[in-house]
C-alpha cells in the first residue's frame, strides 16, 4: 500500500497518512471479523495440535526435580551477565574489551555494523546470545526425558529463542531505527500495511510473502525449457524436452521430482536449470509434473502413486523415445517413491531401468532429522482429522513446517524486511518456487507418514506390500548414484547414507556442500561449493567421510561422467511428440499452473 511523499524532505503528507491509516483501520476490522468467525468454527478442535504442551510440562517437571542443577545453571548465567556488564562498561569508557558472546559464523542476523560498533547494541546482542544459549543448553541437559520428548522441547525452545531475537523488534534493531528516522516512520506504516495484506491473503492466518509473485511467469522467465507434454493421467503429466544437440544418448533420462513441490526447481532459469544442462549434455530428458490434487483424489494411495507414477512414466518414456530402458532420477520424496518402484520392478523381473540416481533421498527413516519432531501419534491423528475433512493436506501447511526448519532465514528475515523495514520481498526465483507448494491426497499422505517416518517399514525387507508385491530394497541391483548434501535439514546426509547398505548393485555415494536445494541446484558455471567422493563403501557415514576426497565446484559433471556409462551409444535426436507418444500441449504443461490455495 504505497503512499505519497513530500518531494522536499521525503516525508508523508498529513492528508495521505490519514487516508492510509483509515484504509488500514478498515482492513484491520475486516480481518478481525474473519478471524473471530473462523475461531468460532474451530472451538471444538484440538487446542494443541502439535502436542507441545505435554512435552514442556514433562521437561519442566524433570528440571524442578533437580533444583541443585537448576541453581548451578542460573549461577552460571548470572556470572556470564556480570562478565558482560564489565566488558560493556570497559567499552563505554573507550577501552578495548574481549567479547563475551559471538554469533555463529552462519548467523546473519547481526551483520549490521552497529551490532559490533555501538556498545549499547553490542550489549543487547551479547545478552540475547548468552540467554539463548543458556536456555537451549539447560533444556538439552535435562535428564530422564524420552528421546522423542527431548527432541521436541529442544526444537521448540530454539524456535522460541529465534522469535525473541532483538533483530525482530523495531526498538532493538539498529537498521529499523535508522530507517524509521530516515522515513519519519513511513516504513512502519508500510510494514503494517504489508502485515495486514498477508493476514488477509491467509484469511486470518499469517501468510508471509516471500517473493514478488508478479516477477515470474511459468513458461516465460521461469520453467521455460522448451518441450511438450507427451502423456498424462490423473496424477501426472510427462514432459519431454526438446533436444539441443543433433545426436543424443540412446537411453533417455526420466526425472521423478517430489510431489510436495513443483518440478521446476530443476528448471528455474537458464543459468541454473539442471534440466537444460542435462539436455545440453546430450540426454533426452523427461520429467514428471505432478498434479496439484484436490478432494477428488482424496482416496489416491501410495500404491497408486507408484503404479500410476514412475512405473507408468517409465513405459511412456520408452514408447516416446523408442528405447528399451531409461536412466531414472528421483529427488527427495520422489526418490523414496523411485526406490519403492525399483524394488517392485526387481520382484517382477522388470529390467527397464538401466541406472538410478537419488538426490537427497531417505529410504531409511530411523533418524529423519528435525522433521521427526512433527510426527508423533497425537500430531498424526490431528493431521488425519483435518485431511479427512478436506480430502487433502493443504500445501501451505507443509510449507510452514519446512520454513520452521530454517526459521531465521525463511520466517524472521521476512518479518524484519516486510513488516519492520516496510519493504517488498525480492524477486528471487527459488523463493517463488518455494511458495508454489502442492496439496497431498489424504490417504496417500497418511500412509507415507505412518509407514515411512513412524514405522520405517520401507527399510525392512517385506515391510511394505504394494501391488501384491513385498517391497525389498535389497533386491535393487541396478547401478546407483546417491547425491546427498552436508547441511540438509530435510534429508540428513548420514541417514541417506544408509541406502548404501541396502541396495545390492554398484553404489556411488557423493556428498555435496550446502543444503537440500542449493547443494543440488549448483551449476558448474557458478563455481561454488564442493563435493566429496570415496571409492570405498564404508560401513558408516563417519568412516566414509574420513577417507573421502573433496573436489571444488559442482558435482554435476561427476554425475554426467557416471550416467554416460549407462546411456548406450548415440542416436539421432528425438523431437518431442514425433514418436509413439504424441504432443498434448507445450511445456511446462497445465498441471504445474495450478497454484496453491488457502483454506
Amino acid at each position: 500500500m504505497a503512499t505519497a511523499t513530500n518531494e522536499t524532505d521525503g516525508s508523508t503528507s498529513a492528508t495521505d497518512l490519514s487516508e492510509t491509516l483509515m484504509k488500514i483501520a478498515e482492513q484491520s476490522q475486516r480481518i478481525v471479523s474473519d478471524f473471530v468467525a473462523g475461531q468460532n468454527m474451530e472451538t471444538n478442535k484440538n487446542a494443541d495440535p502439535l502436542n507441545i504442551g505435554n512435552a514442556f510440562m514433562e521437561m519442566t517437571a524433570r528440571i524442578m526435580a533437580d533444583p541443585a542443577r537448576l541453581a548451578e545453571a542460573q549461577a552460571n548465567l548470572w556470572n556470564s551477565y556480570i562478565e558482560l556488564w564489565q566488558q560493556t562498561a570497559t567499552r563505554m569508557i573507550g577501552q578495548e574489551a574481549e567479547t563475551v558472546a559471538e554469533p555463529d559464523s552462519d548467523d546473519h542476523r547481526f551483520k549490521d555494523d552497529a551490532w559490533s560498533e555501538n556498545p549499547i547494541f553490542d550489549y543487547i546482542k551479547q545478552s540475547y546470545l548468552l540467554t539463548s544459549r543458556w536456555m537451549i543448553n539447560t533444556v538439552r541437559e535435562t535428564d530422564g526425558l524420552e528421546d522423542e520428548t527431548a527432541r521436541k522441547v529442544d526444537f521448540y525452545t530454539r524456535q522460541f529463542m529465534d522469535a525473541m531475537s532483538p533483530t525482530n523488534f523495531a526498538i532493538t534493531n539498529p537498521e529499523v531505527l535508522r530507517e524509521t528516522a530516515k522515513t519519519r516512520g513511513q516504513n512502519l506504516v508500510e510494514g503494517l500495511s504489508n502485515l495486514l495484506n498477508d493476514l488477509e491473503e491467509g484469511k486470518g492466518r499469517l501468510r508471509i510473502k516471500h517473493v514478488d509473485d508478479d516477477a515470474f511467469e511459468l513458461g516465460e522467465n521461469i520453467a521455460k525449457s522448451p518441450g511438450k507434454v507427451v502423456f498424462q493421467n490423473d496424477l501426472l503429466q510427462l514432459i519431454q524436452f526438446s533436444p539441443s544437440t543433433k545426436k543424443v544418448r540412446k537411453t533417455p533420462l526420466l526425472i521423478v521430482p517430489p510431489w510436495i513441490n513443483k518440478y521446476y526447481i530443476l528448471d528455474l532459469r537458464e543459468k541454473n536449470s539442471f534440466i537444460k544442462w542435462a539436455v545440453d549434455q546430450g540426454n533426452t530428458v523427461f520429467v514428471v509434473s505432478w498434479v496439484n490434487p484436490d478432494e477428488k483424489l482424496a482416496e489416491k494411495t501410495f500404491e497408486d502413486y507408484m503404479l500410476e507414477g514412475p512405473l507408468t512414466a517409465i513405459g511412456a518414456v520408452c514408447d516416446a523415445a523408442g528405447s528399451n530402458q531409461v536412466n531414472i532420477i528421483g529427488y527427495c520424496i520422489g526418490g523414496t517413491l523411485t526406490a519403492t518402484t525399483l524394488a517392485y520392478m526387481a520382484e517382477k523381473g522388470d529390467d527397464r531401468v538401466a541406472s538410478a540416481t537419488f538426490f537427497t533421498t531417505l529410504v531409511d527413516f530411523e533418524e529423519p532429522g528435525e522433521l521427526g519432531v512433527f510426527i508423533d501419534e497425537e500430531q498424526l491423528a490431528s493431521l488425519e482429522e483435518r485431511m479427512t475433512e478436506r480430502g487433502y493436506l493443504e500445501g501451505s501447511e507443509m510449507a510452514t513446517t519446512f520454513n520452521m526448519l530454517r526459521a531465521n532465514d525463511l520466517i524472521w528475515s521476512f518479518v524484519v524486511n516486510n513488516y519492520l523495514m516496510g519493504k517488498e520481498p525480492f524477486p528471487f526465483d527459488l523463493l517463488f518456487w518455494n511458495a508454489d507448494s502442492t496439496r497431498m491426497p489424504a490417504v496417500m499422505h497418511s500412509y507415507y507418514l505412518r509407514n515411512m517416518y513412524q514405522e520405517n517399514a520401507l527399510a525392512r525387507p517385506g515391510g511394505l506390500e504394494l501391488g501384491g508385491v513385498k517391497i525389498d530394497l535389497t533386491k535393487i541391483k541396478v547401478p546407483v548414484y546417491i547425491l546427498s548434501t552436508k547441511e540438509d535439514h530435510i534429508a540428513p546426509w548420514k541417514s541417506t547414507y544408509k541406502a548404501t547398505q541396502l541396495y545390492s548393485g554398484r553404489t556411488k555415494f557423493v556428498l555435496a556442500s550446502s543444503g537440500h536445494i542449493a547443494g543440488v541446484i549448483n551449476p558448474p558455471a557458478s563455481n561454488r561449493y564442493s563435493y566429496c567422493t570415496n571409492i570405498k563403501k564404508s560401513a558408516t557415514p563417519e568412516e566414509w567421510l574420513d577417507t573421502a576426497k573433496e573436489h571444488a565446484g559442482s558435482w554435476w559433471p561427476d554425475w554426467d561422467r557416471w550416467v554416460r556409462k549407462h546411456a548406450g551409444g548415440e542416436v539421432k535426436a528425438r523431437d518431442p511428440g514425433k514418436g509413439m507418444m504424441k504432443a498434448i500441449e507445450d511445456a511446462p504443461g497445465s498441471y504445474v499452473m495450478v497454484r496453491p490455495g488457502i483454506d
